[in-house]
């Protein structure tokens, strides 16, 4: 006996209402065409990154440029890390209202602005000032390339497509550590950040020219509601739906231990606490990068296929986080064996590929005209949790005479307050899921879908 077809999933009284007659439009066919548009935005993604973690690089540079000890050399990135945190339900508004296109361009523009500003300052504030341009450029190309990805491939492909897209922007990362490093060492600091922001018009070209918001003859998605209000109650209802908080508390508890690493303390703490050469500090770092590069589509294989694994995935890498960091501080003797100091990396390589998680759970727990806003509230987390605990390291480091040991031990308290939000969370966020997407196969592909409708049929 055939099994009937599920009817569509009940309204939500919060979500805007379809136009009557309207039915659900079929996923995207994807193809080159697609993966070219892809890539552009994807580029941009990269160059944010880029600039992003260019700091972590010079972090020794910029104390002696500007003469700033610890705490105000960790305003920088906890500046640009505050004003990026604070767009996020902006962008992500904007991303809704606005689409993908516009969005970029814009943060592309302040991207360029802000590390030009941070090449030529002559002071700390003035450098202060250009990181939080940088900021608010860098806040505007995650959430529109999510959305882009979401408007030209299928929906089964999203995790994957997360994945790629925290791969560019790792590879970003590794190409600060490994090109603008030796640029910096070789060339000088005017050269260094003035250079890697003229690259970022190179990718302005082909963002103006090609890209598009959704592929050719497909109608738009209904726009959120308009009018007065509308913006709170559209950020309310992504805000009260589990999944969203369950995202956003993955991302806070994954993403802070390898921001923290990468984005400053991490150099600072290999030369001046384990005592290696800059060089080969930069080295364990690209160690972090490649291990994210080398999980990232393993993790998005297994989570388009396997979405009950987010979960162990999740707790698996934060559990290996903390086991191996805690163990590596806390090392008994002055210097911290040489293996373990590989481990440690290789352990917060995961951090990046495991954050994308939250965006899977908060947009499957939302319609498609609250993705970008969603997304929004789910990366809040890491960079709240990652803007706190630098803060937090450059204090207790200079209240300390620099004991690493006890700086570094502040970011577990962040890890296991995560934890303790994502299982109290996830237990409702997986129910209303299942309520959203009955379907026993959250992700079936293309070609069991034809032919479950035959039989049906």
């Amino acid at each position: 006996m055939s099994r009937p077809q599920r009817s569509a999933e009940p309204a939500d009284p919060l979500d805007p209402a379809p136009p009557t007659g309207s039915t659900a439009p079929a996923d995207p066919p994807g193809g080159r065409r697609a993966v070219a548009v892809w890539t552009i935005a994807v580029a941009v993604y990269f160059v944010a990154v880029l600039l992003r973690t260019s700091l972590g690089v010079a972090g020794l540079d910029a104390a002696d440029r500007f003469a700033v000890g610890a705490s105000a050399l960790s305003a920088f990135p906890i500046l640009q890390l505050l004003v990026y945190a604070a767009m996020q339900i902006p962008v992500g508004v904007m991303v809704d209202r606005l689409g993908s296109r516009r969005v970029l361009i814009l943060g592309l523009s302040l991207l360029i602005t802000g590390q030009l500003g941070f090449a030529f300052a002559p002071t700390y504030g003035s450098a202060l000032a250009a990181r939080a341009v940088l900021g608010c450029g860098d806040a505007m190309t995650f959430l529109a390339v999510l959305r882009l990805g979401n408007r030209w491939f299928p929906a089964h492909r999203a995790p994957m497509m997360a994945q790629l897209t925290g791969l560019a922007g790792m590879t970003g990362n590794l190409t600060s550590t490994l090109v603008l490093s030796r640029v910096l060492e070789h060339s000088g600091w005017v050269t260094a950040f003035a250079g890697s922001a003229l690259g970022g018009l190179l990718v302005l070209v082909p963002l103006l020219l090609f890209l598009r918001d959704q592929p050719p003859g497909r109608a738009p998605e209904p726009r959120p509601a308009a009018g007065r209000g509308a913006v709170r109650r559209q950020i309310g209802a992504a805000w009260r739906e589990p999944g969203t908080r369950l995202g956003m508390w993955t991302h806070f508890t994954t993403q802070c231990p390898a921001m923290v690493f990468l984005m400053l303390w991490g150099l600072p703490f290999l030369v001046e606490s384990q005592g290696y050469a800059r060089v080969t500090a930069g080295e364990l770092l690209t160690l972090v990068v490649a291990t994210s590069l080398l999980l990232g589509l393993p993790f998005g294989w297994l989570l388009s296929r396997r979405p009950g694994a987010r979960l162990p995935v999740v707790l698996t890498v934060t559990a290996a986080v903390v086991a191996v960091w805690t163990t590596a501080i806390w090392w008994p003797a002055d210097r911290t064996p040489g293996w373990l100091v590989i481990l440690l990396c290789v352990v917060l390589g995961g951090c990046v590929p495991a954050s994308t998680v939250g965006f899977d759970f908060a947009r499957l727990a939302n319609p498609p005209q609250r993705h970008g806003t969603a997304s929004g509230i789910v990366n809040i987390g890491g960079f709240t949790a990652s803007m706190l605990a630098l803060l937090a390291v450059g204090l207790l480091l200079d209240a300390t005479g620099d004991d690493y040991r006890i700086a570094l031990s502040v970011v577990l308290g962040f890890v296991l307050l995560g934890v303790t939000r994502i299982l109290r969370l996830h237990g409702r966020a997986v129910r209303r899921e299942r309520e959203r997407h009955p379907s026993p196969t959250r992700h079936p592909a293309p070609a069991t879908r034809e032919r479950t409708g035959v039989r049906a049929g």
